[in-house]
């Protein structure tokens, strides 16, 4: 139930204004100036928990998605408070509090900013534009040697697209899918001849693989491929065209072999290295090291970030179910996360935190889900929202390396994808009730 004094409706135009002017921004500054980006999400939760109480207007409160993130924001903080055998207080708790501020910025962008149509259509060309300028930044420094800016890469052959490091594949794997099916459903709009069609969609797809194997980077690569066989498992029209490109791709790693051999070891030799003997490996250690911390405290973890703070504590230096060093490695293996979401929630809140994260995964998967096999839609529209749903899935594989839960700028993007993928959603659910009263007027008119 809606409530607000008169003033406050009249302030309200003013505060839309201002989200939608932060929700058009966002990816450029999550492209550019990752602290302006996190500003504006933290914006957006406090705009969008104001106007709420300023109107009274809480139904978006009631979503299942967000009993589910909140139901695991909860316990996480819980976790972290600074008790015996629990957290570490301090930092750890004040973070785990902040965390909040995520998926409340995802109910205002699907609930408040996103509704309008025009809205989320300038969303999907600013964030288009994002994709393609990262894309461009990396061919460009593949050809030159540096970027537009005149950074180098590093010596290990991946490419660093418009940044100093080695960070524009992981955020372009996500932006991939919706950008790249959207890109596929306008070209089957305007060219009707069947083998041009296929072609032109075929090319899309293998300019976005091969940008991906330029970049040399392993996991996003693998993510990139992953996400493209997802999407043609529910496009059908995709299928013939991504089954060729997955299937030139060997050939364009085996061409880098030729074209940049370090970037080729680094993508390939290296990652048969690591799975060869994977326990052995960085991964493999830190992976271990964090089953030693959850079994200690299996029940509430050690807090949040809870690997960055007790990675190096002596009392962990202990090989575990699949260690091969008696001190699993010591100091030396520790980095800032753990390289991977669902470990990350098992040491910072343990077997109840790492379940309740896999429940609002699931929540978010479900909901997205919902609606992607009803051809009724428009094609554009549709191959956005899979390609949005696909964003979400690889960011949240169980079986990837990746950076912490909410590590800007790459957190960022996955919860501003998520938020456009739910607002989505809102819009289909809300066509389908005002088909489903449309029916039921003509019927009461008989």
């Amino acid at each position: 139930m809606r409530g607000g004094t008169a003033s406050d409706w009249r302030a309200a135009p003013l505060l839309d204004r201002v989200g939608q002017w932060a929700t058009l921004c966002l990816p450029l500054f999550l492209t550019h100036w990752r602290g302006v980006a996190e500003g504006l999400i933290d914006g957006l939760a406090v705009v969008f928990l104001l106007r709420s109480a300023m109107l009274g207007d809480w139904w978006w409160s009631r979503s299942p998605w967000f009993a589910a993130s909140v139901l695991w924001w909860v316990w996480t903080v819980l976790c972290s408070l600074p008790f015996a055998g629990m957290g570490t207080g301090g930092e750890s708790f004040l973070q785990a509090v902040m965390l909040v501020r995520f998926p409340v910025m995802v109910a205002a962008l699907s609930c408040w900013t996103l509704r309008d149509a025009r809205m989320r259509r300038w969303m999907a060309v600013i964030v288009s534009g994002c994709a393609v300028y990262i894309a461009l930044q990396i061919v460009f420094q593949a050809v030159a040697g540096f970027n537009m800016f005149g950074d180098v890469p590093p010596p290990d052959g991946t490419l660093t697209g418009p940044y100093r490091e080695p960070r524009a594949a992981a955020p372009l794997s996500r932006l991939l899918p919706p950008v790249a099916f959207l890109a596929c459903a306008l070209i089957r709009a305007r060219v009707h001849r069947a083998a041009p069609r296929w072609m032109a969609t075929a090319a899309v797809l293998l300019a976005g693989c091969g940008v991906m194997v330029l970049a040399g980077q392993r996991m996003p690569l693998l993510l990139t491929g992953m996400g493209l066989l997802a999407g043609a498992l529910i496009l059908r029209e995709l299928r013939g065209p991504a089954l060729g490109v997955l299937a030139c791709v060997p050939l364009l790693v085996g061409a880098l072999s030729v074209a940049r051999p370090a970037a080729f070891f680094h993508l390939v030799m290296k990652f048969r290295a690591q799975m060869s003997d994977f326990a052995a490996s960085h991964y493999g250690l830190i992976y271990d090291r964090v089953l030693v911390m959850a079994g200690a405290n299996p029940l509430t973890g050690l807090g949040f970030d809870a690997f960055r703070y007790f990675c190096a504590d002596p009392r962990f230096f202990a090989p575990g179910p699949f260690g091969t060093r008696p001190d699993g490695g010591g100091a030396g293996i520790c980095v800032q996360h753990a390289h991977n979401h669902y470990l990350q929630a098992l040491s910072d809140s343990g077997v109840p935190g790492l379940i309740l994260f896999a429940a609002m995964v699931a929540a978010w998967l479900t909901t997205l889900a919902r609606g992607l096999g009803d051809g009724r839609q428009a094609a554009t529209t549709r191959a956005w929202r899979v390609g949005l749903f696909v964003a979400v899935l690889i960011q949240e594989w169980p079986l990837a390396s990746s950076s912490a839960f909410t590590n800007m700028p790459l957190g960022g993007w996955a919860f501003m994808l998520l938020g456009l993928g739910l607002g989505e959603y809102n819009a289909y659910m809300a066509a389908q009730a005002e088909q489903t009263e449309g029916r039921e007027h003509v019927r009461d008119h008989r």
